[in-house]
């Protein structure tokens, strides 16, 4: 079986040393969001250009929901905040056992201070979530050897985010530009960026409904290295420093225990704010459906010795 895949990473690097900090975080999230259209083309254009010569390439689903641990939500799984999911990719089949597979899934996260155990802090935040990924896939069995099959994966991915809250009257804020936590004025507070690398890894179970179609179960944790996808990480600003930098709206989302009743007034600077020891994760939990694409040549779900579950083939 021949297989050859070109994987082209387009970096582009060059940033002139006059322009100001925002100015060079802007041209780097459009470098960034350059490579993950990029990257997911150019694996897709090789699988599909693939099906024309009768590979085993499958056209995967996903539905599902997606939640996050970190600063406003401890628990390390919970359906509790958590917001629907979907996406798609393709994967080639190698072997019975082993299968590439490049994604792209859609989500939102949001989590908030009066469902958590920093009732006093009184934050909040959502934000939508874009991931690019590829890795490898390991049945356990082959599929249609029994009736389900487990399965493990890992892959490496980018994802995208941009955190936001609404204040008293509902007006719409993203959190990053208002510095929070001093990002940008305070000696050794750098910005975030909004496009960053995270390893998926999980696993789940699959059933063959016929030699081109199967259904399973998933459940895919990212580990992440940015503690900021909840824009708290550290210690509060000094008030006055933050008022005079950003002005009196990032000061007021900052820190909003005063707007609870009997709430305390903004900390003083150096107050612990998060927990930045630890970065924030993000999963996936939904069903998938897999279409098997081309002719194929064998491995398939149903095929040959693996046909136990799967409708029968060749029959006279």
């Amino acid at each position: 079986m021949k297989f050859i895949l070109v994987l082209f990473i387009i970096k582009s690097a060059v940033l002139t040393a006059t322009g100001t900090i925002f100015a060079i975080r802007s041209i780097q999230i459009i470098q960034t969001r350059f490579f993950m259209k990029n990257l997911f083309i150019s694996v897709t254009f090789f699988l599909l250009a693939n099906v024309a010569i009768g590979q085993k390439f499958n056209f995967n689903l996903f539905a599902g929901a997606t939640n996050y641990q970190g600063d406003l939500q401890d628990k390390a799984y919970t359906f509790n905040q958590a917001h629907l999911a979907g996406g798609f990719g393709l994967s080639y089949d190698l072997t019975d056992h082993f299968s590439l597979r490049s994604g792209i899934l859609f989500g939102k996260l949001s989590a908030n201070d009066k469902y958590g155990r920093n009732k006093a802090r009184n934050l909040n935040f959502t934000s939508n979530l874009t991931e690019v990924n590829l890795g490898v896939e390991y049945l356990i069995t082959p599929l249609g050897d029994h009736v389900l099959t487990p399965y493990v994966f890992a892959s490496l991915a980018l994802f995208h985010f941009n955190p936001y809250t609404r204040d008293t009257t509902g007006r719409q804020y993203y959190l990053r530009p208002l510095s929070t936590e001093g990002q940008g004025f305070v000696s050794g507070k750098n910005y975030y960026n909004l496009t960053q690398v995270s390893i998926p890894f999980g696993g789940g179970v699959k059933m063959a409904l016929s030699d081109n179609i199967n259904v399973g179960l998933e459940l895919g944790f990212r580990k992440t290295f940015t503690d900021y996808i909840d824009d708290v990480s550290g210690t509060y600003v000094d008030e006055s420093l933050l008022l005079a930098n950003r002005g009196s709206k990032a000061a007021e989302l900052a820190y909003r225990g005063n707007e609870l009743k009997n709430g305390s007034p903004y900390p003083p600077g150096g107050t612990k704010r998060g927990g930045s020891a630890h970065h924030d994760w993000y999963y996936f939990t939904g069903l998938t459906l897999s279409f098997r694409l081309g002719s194929g040549n064998g491995l398939g779900y149903g095929n040959g010795k693996h046909s136990q579950y799967a409708c029968p083939v060749n029959v006279r």
